[in-house]
C-alpha cells in the first residue's frame, strides 16, 4: 500500500532471509517459514524475483562497505540470478 500511495511501481518481490544454510553440513532450515512472499507476489500481481538466505558473509560485506553481489560465490550468484530475471522480464 505504501508504494501505491507513493506511486512507486513494484517490479517484483524477493524473499529475504528465506532460509538458513548450515555452514557445517549444508542443511537448509526455514527459520521464518516459507512461501509467504510467493503468495503475496501472486496476490498483488507481481513476480517472485528470487529468494535469498540469511548469510553472515552478506552482513560482513555490507558492514565493510563492499556489496556481496560485487564478489564471487553463492550469494553473488543469487543476486545475479535476480538481476538476470529483471533484465529478461524487461524491468531493467
Amino acid at each position: 500500500d505504501m508504494f501505491n500511495t507513493l506511486k512507486t511501481p513494484v517490479l517484483g518481490l524477493i524473499e529475504n532471509m528465506s532460509m538458513f544454510v548450515c555452514p557445517d553440513c549444508g542443511s537448509e532450515h526455514e527459520i521464518f517459514g516459507h512461501g509467504g512472499v510467493a503468495s503475496e507476489a501472486e496476490k498483488i500481481g507481481v513476480p517472485l524475483l528470487g529468494s535469498l538466505p540469511i548469510d553472515l558473509d552478506t552482513r560482513l560485506a555490507g558492514d565493510g562497505g563492499t556489496p556481496i553481489a560485487a564478489g564471487d560465490g553463492p550469494m553473488a550468484q543469487a543476486y545475479a540470478r535476480i538481476a538476470e530475471g529483471l533484465i529478461k522480464g524487461g524491468m531493467a
